[in-house]
């Protein structure tokens, strides 16, 4: 027997037949526009001479419209089963458990077949790819902070192109004294860039690693004149003409 009051039965039979009333007259209209081809939807007889920006709208709506789609008719099979399971008399158990789904539950949801705690729950996963684990940065990722790279990285690239010039304005300057552009200071603009120690900015080697040349350009100047090192250890120069 039914735990289901007639009048409630009959209520929830009521909503039942509503609901599958509206979901196929919602399918039988073509309320998606899925039978609106894509070219007919942009007037175009081709898309060659489209941007794909535009295309790419367009594929985006026409998968929103399948997943309304297939919402509905899922929907559709479980009012259907509901109605069925009605003139069965097995309605309102739950399909787990075995126990009467409260009146409460199936007015706000009749069309369901389970109680609140056997209810299918989907939970989302926040596991990572596998690979992550052997690729260091992953993805090419080099720009992220937590992890060590010493090789010209995206940060690197970013600290270039905000010495050029960025769209923030001296208002937005951390340091409150800076008046115009040329006084910005951006992050970690002193960084090495891709370098472990300042010296490595201006000492190379050729090929075979025999002999070692010194590069005098500013890193070089600045390393000298912040007193990091001495001339004396470039045997060709001169400190008069290289600390001037």
């Amino acid at each position: 027997m039914s735990h289901l009051t007639e009048a409630e039965l009959r209520q929830l039979h009521r909503q039942l037949l509503d609901r599958k009333a509206e979901l196929q007259r919602l399918n039988e209209n073509d309320q998606h526009g899925l039978s609106i081809s894509e070219r007919d939807n942009t007037g175009e007889l081709s898309h060659i001479d489209n941007h794909p920006g535009d295309l790419a709208t367009e594929v985006y709506e026409r998968e929103k419209d399948i997943g309304l789609q297939d919402r509905a008719e899922l929907e559709l099979e479980r009012v259907l089963a509901s109605l069925e399971k009605i003139e069965q008399g097995t309605y309102g158990v739950c399909v787990v458990c075995g126990q009467p789904i409260p009146f409460e539950r199936l007015e706000a949801v009749p069309d369901t077949m389970y109680c609140v705690e056997d209810t299918p729950r989907v939970i989302p996963s926040y596991d990572r790819p596998v690979e992550e684990e052997f690729l260091h940065p992953p993805f090419g990722r080099s720009s992220l902070d937590e992890h060590e790279y010493s090789g010209f990285d995206g940060e690197d690239a970013l600290q270039i192109l905000e010495n050029m010039g960025s769209s923030n304005s001296p208002a937005m300057a951390e340091n409150p004294e800076v008046g115009s552009y040329n006084e910005m200071d951006y992050e970690e603009a002193d960084d090495l860039g891709g370098f472990v120690e300042a010296y490595e900015n201006f000492v190379a080697t050729n090929i075979d690693n025999t002999e070692v040349f010194i590069v005098r350009g500013p890193q070089y100047y600045n390393y000298l004149q912040e007193g990091e090192g001495s001339f004396l250890l470039d045997p060709h120069a001169d400190s008069d003409e290289d600390l001037s």
